[in-house]
C-alpha cells in the first residue's frame, strides 16, 4: 500500500468505529462524497486491501518485452561498455543501437536499464577549483573603485552612474552619483574618500581609459610609464593603481572594453596616436 492509501484506511477505520461520518471522512481525505462512498463500500467488503489500486504490481501494457530488454542489455555489454570514462553513456548507446543494430530505444529507457544493471553511473563533472583572493588585512591597503550605470532614480530622473569605493578589508563603502564614469567623477569620489578616511595605498579599478591606458611606442622605447591624468594624480599622492584585465575581479562587472581600432590580429596604428600637446582641464586640476 502507498502512504496515501494507508492514510485513507486510517480515516475509514474511524468511520467503521462510528466516530466519523462518511461526509467528514470525505473532507479528511479531500475527496468528493461519491468517491468517498465508493471507498467506504470497498473498505467494508475487503478491508484495507480493497483500497489498493487495481493496477498495483501489474506490468504496464506499454512495457518493453523481456526478450527485447535482454537483447539490448546484451548488446550494450558486448559493444558499448568498458572502463569508466571510456564506456558509452545512455545517449550515445541509444544512438548506436538505432543506427547500427536497428533497435530504436528511447534514451530515457536505455538510461533506466543501464542504471538498473550497473552499466552506467551518474558521474558529475568536477570543475577545477578556483580559490578566491584573500582580503587585505588592514583598512586602506586596497580600495576598489567602480562605476555602475543603472536607472537609480527608477524613471523619476535621468540614467546615472554610481561611483562606488569599497575598502577590501572591511567593506566600508562610499558612493557618489554622476552622469558618466569620467575623470571628474573619479576624482570627486576619491577626494571625498580621502577627506573622510585618508589616502589609500592602492586602487583596484577596471581597465578603462579613465584609470589606465596602453603605452605609446615612444613610451615603450624610453621605458616611460603610461599614465592617464587620473594616474598621474594618483602617482603624486602615492596611490598604486591595480587594473583588472578580466572579470575575475570583484568590481569588474562590465568587462574590459575593446579599444577603438583594434582587431583580432592586433592593435592598429590608431591605437598609438601621439597625445595632444595642449594642456587639458585634467592637467590643470592636477597642477593646481
Amino acid at each position: 500500500m502507498s502512504e496515501r492509501e494507508m492514510q485513507r484506511a486510517a480515516v475509514l477505520a474511524q468511520v467503521a468505529a462510528g466516530e466519523w461520518r462518511v461526509v467528514e471522512a470525505a473532507e479528511r481525505m479531500e475527496l468528493s462524497y461519491r468517491q468517498s462512498k465508493r471507498l467506504w463500500r470497498r473498505y467494508r467488503e475487503q478491508g484495507a486491501a480493497g483500497l489498493v489500486h487495481g493496477s498495483a504490481g501489474r506490468v504496464s501494457n506499454r512495457a518493453m518485452p523481456k526478450k527485447r530488454r535482454a537483447k539490448v542489455l546484451r548488446l550494450i555489454r558486448e559493444k558499448y561498455t568498458g572502463e569508466v570514462g571510456q564506456r558509452f553513456g545512455p545517449t550515445l548507446a541509444a544512438e548506436h543501437l538505432g543506427s547500427e543494430d536497428g533497435m530504436a530505444i528511447s534514451v530515457s529507457t536505455v538510461r533506466r536499464w543501464m542504471l538498473g544493471e550497473g552499466l552506467w553511473s551518474r558521474g558529475r563533472k568536477v570543475r577545477a577549483h578556483r580559490s578566491r583572493r584573500a582580503r587585505q588585512e588592514r583598512f586602506g591597503e586596497l580600495v576598489q573603485m567602480d562605476g555602475s550605470f543603472h536607472e537609480w532614480l527608477e524613471g523619476r530622473g535621468p540614467r546615472g552612474c554610481l561611483m562606488n569605493l569599497v575598502d577590501d578589508a572591511t567593506g566600508t563603502t562610499l558612493c557618489r552619483m554622476g552622469e558618466q564614469e569620467t575623470i571628474w567623477a573619479a576624482v570627486g569620489v576619491l577626494t571625498a574618500w580621502m577627506e573622510k578616511y585618508g589616502v589609500p595605498r592602492a586602487l583596484y579599478t577596471d581597465w578603462k581609459n579613465v584609470y589606465v591606458r596602453e603605452p605609446t611606442p615612444k613610451e615603450v622605447l624610453h621605458g616611460t610609464p603610461a599614465l592617464t591624468q587620473f594616474g598621474r594624480m594618483c602617482e603624486r599622492l602615492g596611490i598604486k593603481i591595480i587594473a583588472a584585465r578580466s572579470c575575475a575581479g570583484r568590481s569588474c562587472r562590465r568587462g574590459r572594453q575593446k579599444p577603438k581600432g583594434s582587431s583580432r590580429n592586433g592593435p592598429s596604428a590608431s591605437r598609438h596616436r601621439r597625445p595632444r600637446s595642449r594642456i587639458t582641464r585634467g592637467e590643470e586640476a592636477i597642477r593646481t
